[in-house]
């Protein structure tokens, strides 16, 4: 073979095998890699530390799967009971978590520097509204044209709405500036 051959014939890598697919969930019977455990029986008794062999015999006679509850003890912790029902109520488990979650929103109340005190009172009330959601409230202030000639006014205003929902909410972040506008957020306490 020529050199010219050599150098144009394909190198072959040999292919990757793909890895193993991660089993969600504990590991069960024959999937627990350890040689001793630490178990508990169907009835909740510790048996102590026994070798696997022995452990997958008395769940195979108790009629249930031997389950690893905690994998990164040493020995692993395993337990007999149905695989099945364990499954069933972790489920349980989180639909109930998930159930008592709460997702905070961030609701925007957007003021002017002049506001009128009835149209202040009625975003007032919109205000405590959100807080008694348990969301908290963005508050911005928005200048037009020459009114940035009087950004004392915005902080005035913002210090008001800041005292005035002093019991039900606490401030977030102060107020500052973003470009022509003032921001200033609250959480509910």
């Amino acid at each position: 073979m020529s050199q010219q051959q050599k150098e144009n014939k394909a190198i072959r890598r040999p292919m990757k095998s793909a890895l193993p697919v991660q089993k969600d969930g504990p590991r069960i019977n024959e999937e627990i890699r350890s040689r001793e455990v630490q178990l508990i029986d169907n009835t909740g008794d510790n048996k102590g530390v026994v070798d696997i062999q022995t452990a997958l015999s008395l769940a195979e006679a108790a009629g249930l799967d031997l389950v690893e509850i905690s994998p990164n003890s040493n020995p692993p912790v395993c337990k007999i009971l149905d695989v099945g029902k364990y499954k069933y109520q972790a489920q349980k488990k989180a639909a109930e978590a998930r159930k008592k979650q709460k997702i905070v929103e961030v609701k925007e109340i957007k003021l002017r520097p002049m506001i009128d005190d009835h149209d202040y009172d009625v975003k007032m009330r919109s205000m405590k509204r959100f807080f008694e959601d348990g969301d908290k409230v963005k508050v911005t202030l928005r200048f037009r044209g020459r009114e940035m000639a009087h950004q004392e006014l915005g902080f005035q205003l913002l210090n008001r709405v800041k005292t005035d929902t002093g019991p039900m909410a606490k401030v977030e972040s102060e107020p500052r500036f973003e470009g022509r506008q003032m921001v200033m957020v609250l959480a509910p306490r």
